[in-house]
């Protein structure tokens, strides 16, 4: 079987878009765009490998939204994007030519693995293979400001990425190009003599253009999340330690610095012990303590995000998601809300769900009861679970 390289192009500065940066680093769903792209390629079990081309001035933005993905070194792209392209068929070339290469928009986040598989299967038989969409509007032909004739649409098709190929005969062909000024790389593709392929893709393959499009990318992850998963329950879950001699506490599972610390058998992570009752609740699977109790020496000093940790995997193993949580911190002090956004990053991170997913926040009993006295934290917490009907 002849290794396949997926060659993300991420060289554009997004101008039609309007944002501040780069439509490709823009959050989609809590992750950046490119890093849903690179992702959908990365699990896909027929990709060896992925290669990114990145605009100039970009490196710090591109680190940030692959951070963790063992990709490597990005290849910097050119003025145009047959140029970028052209540079990445270069790089792998240099680092040792595959036998297949997928070239795919970054803007392009949800490409489906059935859509990368068939066009891997056609270049058994093509050169080259290129997603697409039939068109289904009529078209019109523009006469200035009016409608000039109606266009046979019979036979068209709308062009997308993952456009693929045997690696040597389209970096000839790429190379052959140089200099002109084509719209994709199965134009460049067709100079060459190159049998193209059109495999049907799906309409969900768009390109991220408009702020509009990402609000419909939003709206199909969601839809794509929580598919199936019609029955939903929601768990609550409450916790309290009292303070003892120390220099911080742990809360969602971050340490806060502070003139005490929180006593409990474990690190006594008030807040990540009520959220793991909240998901345990709402799966009517018992309380912390049943999975993990305090008599077995093993959890003494144990981190709090393991208790989580294995919450979550119990969803997990029952075909579930966690749509959503919230957790109140109940003290005087320390204060929380310095550390608010550490702490749902850290939740979100555990949880392995998105940062809108992810609620927390602080209050105080007006130094009324043991909070209010200073002796201790108290937190609640409220989990909202999507199960299989």
């Amino acid at each position: 079987m002849q290794s396949c390289v997926a060659l993300i192009v991420a060289a554009g500065t997004g101008q039609r878009f309007g944002a501040e940066r780069p439509k490709q680093y823009l959050p989609l769903a809590g992750r950046p765009v490119l890093r849903r792209t690179v992702e959908a390629f990365l699990t896909h079990p027929r990709i060896d490998a992925v290669q990114v081309v990145i605009g100039p001035g970009f490196r710090d933005l591109y680190d940030e939204a692959v951070a963790g993905l063992g990709l490597p070194g990005p290849v910097m792209g050119g003025a145009t994007r047959q140029d970028s392209v052209r540079n990445g068929l270069e790089a792998l070339a240099a680092a040792g030519a595959p036998g297949l290469v997928l070239i795919h928009d970054a803007a392009r986040p949800l490409v489906d693995a059935e859509t990368i598989s068939a066009v891997i299967d056609a270049l058994a038989t093509h050169e080259g293979a290129l997603a697409a969409v039939p068109v289904a509007d009529t078209l019109k032909r523009a006469d200035g400001a009016v409608v000039g004739d109606t266009v046979d649409r019979t036979g068209l098709w709308r062009a997308l990425t993952p456009q693929g190929f045997r690696f040597p005969a389209i970096l000839a062909a790429h190379r052959a190009a140089a200099g002109l000024a084509l719209t994709d790389d199965a134009a460049v593709a067709e100079r060459a003599g190159m049998g193209v392929a059109l495999v049907r893709s799906k309409e969900e393959n768009f390109k991220v253009t408009t702020p509009d499009d990402l609000e419909r990318a939003e709206r199909l992850l969601a839809a794509r999340r929580f598919a199936g998963l019609d029955d939903v329950r929601t768990g609550t879950g409450f916790d309290v330690h009292r303070f003892a001699e120390g220099d911080h506490v742990w809360l969602c599972g971050v340490a806060v610095p502070h003139t005490q610390r929180l006593d409990g058998h474990s690190d006594a992570d008030v807040a990540l012990h009520a959220l793991t009752d909240a998901i345990l609740g709402a799966l009517a699977d018992g309380d912390i303590g049943s999975h993990f109790p305090p008599s077995d020496p093993q959890w003494k000093g144990a981190d709090s995000a393991l208790f989580l940790r294995h919450a979550v995997e119990l969803v997990g193993q029952r075909g579930g998601r966690i749509a959503h949580v919230d957790v109140t911190v109940i003290c005087e002090r320390p204060k929380v809300g310095p550390h608010r956004p550490a702490m749902v990053a850290r939740l979100a991170e555990l949880l392995g769900i998105e940062p809108d997913r992810v609620s927390v926040k602080a209050t105080t009993t007006e130094r009324l009861g043991f909070t209010g006295r200073g002796e201790g934290i108290a937190a609640q917490a409220v989990a909202t679970v999507r199960l299989p009907g």
